[in-house]
This record gives structure tokens, sequence and C-alpha cells, in this order.
């Protein structure tokens, strides 16, 4: 064994966690990442809310020769930090069991994962040795923020619960906000072109009123950052869990039964502009948060890639349809606990 493999096999390898509410840009800044790797050979794992792999089919779309597709792994239909045991550490290992090994990990949670979880997950003796959390990343959709809609009040609820019995706690939304930024080694303020200098101004304060370690801010537009300042944080993270406070701290563990999902099968469509009239639809009517997947488009030879994030969508044509396929698309809806109806979400996308 020569010098340098001896050292491959001492040293740990950094592992990044990127995570931040529904369609924040992970999967963008990733792919990002994945095109300018600072030289490292990378792996990926992507955590998916639902049974439709769509950020996985994204960034294997984006693999490169120091991330080839078989370096990318999916954990679709389970929060990570909720899996540790039977999905997380399993693929973890395998990753290490890779011939050349990967020099750097990149961990892309679902955006309703609690970072914390996860962070205790790198105690488990199969891997502490071997791995070490480099950086934790939140990031934040800089518009979504300064909205207030995901970090109330906290005094102002709490005075108003005094005065008024109907009101009872915060929303799901704003702990599963307020426990990855208090996370964070470093936040992203996501989609700074979209928003005003007094938006991204607000946002800023938003998050420092919900972090006691007061992290770097960084705008960042469609996953542009110089990647050293996210490959190499060597933060360790794992060491100083209790440092990184989070709302289930006094809890034995947790769940997500505050979010449901479903999936819909979708015929093929005479334009993209009907979807995307539906989603609308969907999260104005039927209050639904997030909305990905595929359809078929009548007369376009690729598919066409919806993601939304509330009444905000974006699409495109992503990947060629082989003569075989079956033209039909399918979509995965997310939205908090008893606001998927799944008669009325059907009736709005097959009307």
């Amino acid at each position: 064994m020569g010098i340098k493999e001896f050292m491959q096999n001492i040293t740990k390898i950094p592992v990044t966690i990127i995570t931040g509410f529904l369609g924040s840009g992970k999967t963008t800044l990733i792919s990002q990442l994945m095109k300018n790797p600072l030289g490292k050979r990378l792996a990926v794992i992507v955590n998916e809310f639902g049974d439709i792999g769509v950020d996985g089919e994204i960034l294997k779309g984006c693999a490169i020769p120091n991330c080839p597709e078989e370096n990318i792994m999916e954990l679709a239909n389970g929060c990570i930090c909720c899996t540790v045991a039977d999905d997380f550490i399993p693929t973890i290992e395998k990753l290490m069991s890779l011939s050349p090994k990967p020099e750097h990990i990149l961990i892309e949670t679902s955006g309703l994962a609690l970072p914390k979880p996860l962070l205790k997950a790198f105690e488990w003796p199969a891997i502490r040795s071997k791995i070490t959390v480099d950086g934790v990343i939140a990031l934040a959709d800089a518009e979504a923020v300064s909205s207030g809609q995901f970090a109330p009040n906290i005094a102002g609820v709490k005075a108003q619960r005094e005065s008024d019995n109907s009101i009872d706690h915060e929303t799901p939304l704003s702990e599963v906000f307020e426990d990855q930024i208090a996370c964070a080694d470093l936040i992203l303020l996501t989609k700074a072109d979209l928003a005003s200098n007094s938006d991204k101004k607000k946002a800023k304060r938003v998050i420092a009123n919900n972090t006691t370690r007061h992290p770097p801010i960084i705008e960042v537009v469609e996953g542009q950052i110089d990647p050293r300042l996210i490959l190499g944080l060597e933060a360790e993270a794992e060491n100083d869990i209790e440092q990184r406070p989070s709302h289930h701290d006094n809890e034995p563990e947790h769940d997500h039964q505050d979010f449901e999902s479903a999936i819909f099968n979708i015929a093929e469509l005479d334009s993209p502009e009907i979807l995307l009239n539906k989603i609308k639809i969907l999260a104005n009517e039927q209050h639904i948060l997030r909305v990905k997947g595929f359809v078929s488009i009548t007369g376009k030879p690729m598919r066409l890639l919806v993601q939304a994030v509330g009444s905000r969508v974006r699409s495109q044509f992503d990947k060629m349809w082989h003569p075989d396929d079956i033209r039909r698309g399918q979509i995965v809806v997310i939205a908090e606990h008893n606001h998927i109806n799944i008669p009325a979400i059907k009736e709005i996308l097959e009307s």
C-alpha cells in the first residue's frame, strides 16, 4: 500500500449536509458543485419526500467523471432523519465501499428533514471513525423568508395566545425552518435576484433572530457560489451538536405527521400552461406547498420537468422520451397534515 492509499484509509471523509425548506434551491446548488468540485471525487445522497425521484434524476443528468452516476444515491419516500438505521447508515457504508472512494460526500436532505437528528447519526460507531461533518449549509428563499411565512414573531404569537384562546402554537413549517437555521454553519440566501434590497435585508434580520450562532449569510442566485466557501469548512459539526438548538431537543423521537404527500398520474397534455395553471390553483385553493414531477406534452420529444413552491412554478424540458416509454406523467404533491384532499386535487388535475 502506498502512502496516498494509506492516508486515504485513515483520513475521515468530509460530508456536507445541505438543508433548506421546500424549493429553496438545494438541487441547483449541488448541480453547480458537481460542475466545479475543486478536483475532489464527489458522492451525493439525495433524500426525496415521495416516491418520484425528481431531484435524483436531475443530478444524475449532471454526472461527470468526478461524480459518476453510480456515486449518486437516492433515499426515497422516507425522511433521512427518521430512517437513520434503515436507510442512511447502509447508504453511507455503500458509498465508502466504492472504488475509488469518494473524497467528499454531499447530502441533500428533503425540505422536511431536521438536521440535528441527522447530525447525531454521525455518532454511530459504524461510521464515526470514517466520516466527519464538514459543515451544515442551510438554504433560505429570500422572498419567502422576508414575507415572514417561515419565521413568525414568537413574542407576538405569545402575546396573542394570552389574549386569544384560538391560537395554540406555531405552524410546523416555522419549526422546520428555525431548526435548519439554528443548526447551520453557513446560510445561503437563495433566489436573491427575485427579492428587493429591502426584502433581502428583512430576510437577514429574520434569520438572525432565529439563530444564536450567527453564521455567515451569503446571497446566491441559481446556485452560483465559489465552491471553496462550501467544501472545506472543517466544522466537525458532529462534535458540537449541543450548541445547535432544536425544537425537538426534549423529545425522545420525532416524525413528520404534520406533512403528507400523494402521487397522481397525469395524462398527456396539449401544452405546459395547462398544468402550470392547475398547480397555481392547487396552491391557492388546496394549500399545496410543493409540487414536483414529470409530464408529457403532445408533440414534444422530451418530458417536461415541473417543480413548484406554492404558486411559483418552474419548468423545463429535461429528458428525451424513449420509443418504448408510456408517455404518462406523474407528480407528487406535499402539504401540511389534513390538507391533502385527494378527490379535490384529482378533480383539479383532471378538469
